[in-house]
């Protein structure tokens, strides 16, 4: 890049960073484009999940998560980012637009980024020890800083009858079986949601992991999970608003990490509407739109680190100034 902006090799290594940001079924739906002085982040429709989400929004979330995971990234190597959000009314793929200024970076920037490539989705059971309340309410300033609220679920019960009812009803789609198929149990891809990195689900859990193929990553967990529940919710619904929710879950998980805890984003029980109303009425007393369930905890002292799921080339998800905007 010219015109004093990071130069090539800089911009290649945070967008690599951004990469590793957490995606529904590590769809990865973010593509990139890099102007003379800005960074452009665009959804990219076409890897969209019709029976899982609809309405676009966990891909939305998704691709917060890597905005945020971005500006950690340039953060840590000296350059403050400016985020403009929906920058084009007439393209709402157009998520974001990134200009940059110099800043030298703080000892927090540089450890919140050393989080992107220590961070896990860990679907196994927590243990028992508790979460301190200072960690939660770090959490919750970390959220509010990016536009979002985060709130402890005190009623599991309710979260539990969510996920239940959300499990029926995909269990019965044949378009989200063959979804869900489509996208897990992988070997050598470059997506998707690896064999490796799902535990099997258990008949007593009180929140199952999806059902991805052949799983295979062993839980020594003997015991009920003990995860603390947190909900992520913002005042609105719209585009924006589901956008800096995904910048404010990825705040919430990278400072997880950075203190040593496991995390495991649940989006399953939101992906029914009628569930997702009564969420919002009974958890968040109707103030605020849920938009990610977050489990967070202790992960058992004598387990095995989670392996990485794979990531995408960057290559593949750099827009050229040739490509005509349907071919996003």
């Amino acid at each position: 890049m010219e015109r004093g902006l990071p130069d090539d090799n800089t911009v290649m290594a945070a967008l690599k960073l951004a990469g590793r940001a957490p995606s529904v079924h590590n769809v990865q739906p973010w593509r990139w484009r890099i102007a003379d002085q800005s960074i452009h982040l665009y959804l990219d429709p076409r890897r969209a999940l019709p029976a899982t989400d609809p309405d676009h929004r966990d891909i939305v979330l998704s691709c917060g998560a890597a905005l945020h995971h971005l500006s950690v990234a340039l953060t840590a190597m000296g350059w403050a980012p400016v985020v403009h959000r929906i920058p084009d009314p007439a393209d709402p793929d157009h998520l974001a637009a990134m200009t940059l200024l110099r800043r030298r970076p703080t000892a927090l920037d540089i450890e919140m980024s050393k989080s992107i490539t220590a961070r896990r989705t860990d679907r196994r059971h927590y243990t028992s020890w508790p979460v301190p309340s200072g960690y939660l309410s770090l959490f919750t300033e970390r959220a509010m800083e990016l536009g979002a609220i985060v709130r402890r679920i005190d009623d599991r019960e309710r979260v539990k009858t969510a996920a239940a009812h959300a499990g029926r009803i995909h269990a019965d789609d044949e378009s989200y079986r063959f979804e869900l198929a489509m996208w897990s149990g992988r070997h050598g891809s470059a997506d998707g949601v690896p064999a490796r990195n799902v535990p099997p689900a258990r008949p007593a859990d009180e929140f199952p992991p999806r059902t991805f193929a052949a799983a295979e990553f062993a839980d020594p967990a003997s015991e009920p999970d003990q995860a603390e529940l947190l909900v992520l919710g913002t005042g609105a619904d719209d585009r924006r608003s589901r956008l800096r929710a995904g910048e404010a879950l990825s705040s919430v998980l990278l400072t997880a990490t950075g203190i040593g805890l496991a995390t495991c984003v649940l989006t399953e029980p939101l992906e029914v509407s009628g569930q997702r109303a009564l969420i919002r009425r009974d958890l968040l007393f109707g103030t605020a739109y849920p938009q990610a369930i977050v489990r967070v905890g202790w992960a058992p002292t004598s387990a095995d680190f989670p392996p990485e799921t794979p990531r995408r080339p960057i290559a593949d998800l750099l827009i050229r100034d040739a490509e005509e905007t349907d071919d996003r």
